[in-house]
């Protein structure tokens, strides 16, 4: 399916990571992978993606312009890519308890646009010209984005202002056949989801009111943006694709659900 396409992945962190399951599926639908992560995960990553023989490795803090310039240039000494996957999110740590009102501030709000979305719209500007025609962009959401999550506050309009952004870039970038969409993946418990409070609970509950009553995996998420990366979605820009069992399409749930679907 990927056969003979380059991806940048950017933002992978640990096994654990959602990024780190698109690049494992992506690698079995035969991509040639590359990387970009901050620098204190270098090593580990170095260390992690050596099975994948990466086309590149690059050191890149995106609150910062000259890192993402270095980007573009490190992509640019590989020849051209056909995708970038972005899984970057953060927020200060103490925005992501309580009410969305009780530790926020200006400078949280501010931070948590800024690596969220606007990193989005930034390596999307510096790396286009060193894209092929046709490629595909594909960033990580999250249900939070149109509905109100417990503890995920100022994340919650990064996410929308991260789906508004999608809309955009895929008009942006259509003139070339670049195609620009969005992961909704269920909850998972990966390294950045660790700082929400209650995060095991909610786990627990989304798997119990799903239709399909399990917890999502990195690897459904990772073939779902294979997918949105691939020649086979060639027709889709501009769209936020749901991996999560089918929980953002319930309404009521009731203790009848297993019932209901087994009677």
């Amino acid at each position: 399916m990927l056969k003979g396409k380059k991806v940048l992945i950017i933002g992978m962190m640990s096994e654990r990571s959602i990024a780190y399951g698109v690049a494992d599926a992506m690698h079995g639908f035969d991509a040639n992978l590359g990387f970009s992560c901050m620098a204190r995960f270098e090593e580990r990553i170095k260390k992690m993606s050596q099975p994948w023989s990466p086309f590149m490795l690059n050191v890149c803090d995106v609150s910062k312009d000259e890192d993402i310039e270095k980007l573009a240039q490190d992509v640019a000494k590989t020849g051209k890519i056909d995708a970038i996957v972005h899984s970057i999110a953060f927020a200060p740590r103490d925005h992501l308890e309580g009410g969305i009102l009780k530790n926020l501030t200006r400078e949280g709000f501010q931070t948590a646009h800024d690596i969220s979305v606007y990193s989005l719209a930034a390596v999307t500007k510096a790396c286009l010209p060193y894209m092929n025609d046709h490629g595909a962009i594909v960033a990580l959401t999250y249900l939070g984005s149109s509905k109100i999550i417990p503890n995920y506050n100022v994340m919650g309009p990064a996410k929308a202002s991260l789906e508004s952004m999608v809309r955009y870039l895929a008009y942006d970038c259509g003139t070339r056949g670049i195609r620009v969409n969005a992961v909704s993946a269920g909850p998972v418990r990966t390294p950045a989801a660790s700082g929400i409070k209650n995060m095991g609970k909610m786990l627990t509950r989304v798997a119990s009111c799903s239709p399909i009553q399990q917890t999502i995996t990195t690897t459904q998420i990772g073939n779902a943006t294979a997918f949105l990366c691939s020649d086979l979605s060639s027709g889709i820009t501009g769209e936020v694709l749901f991996v999560d069992n089918g929980y953002h399409a319930m309404g009521v749930v009731t203790d009848t659900l297993t019932e209901a679907a087994t009677s």
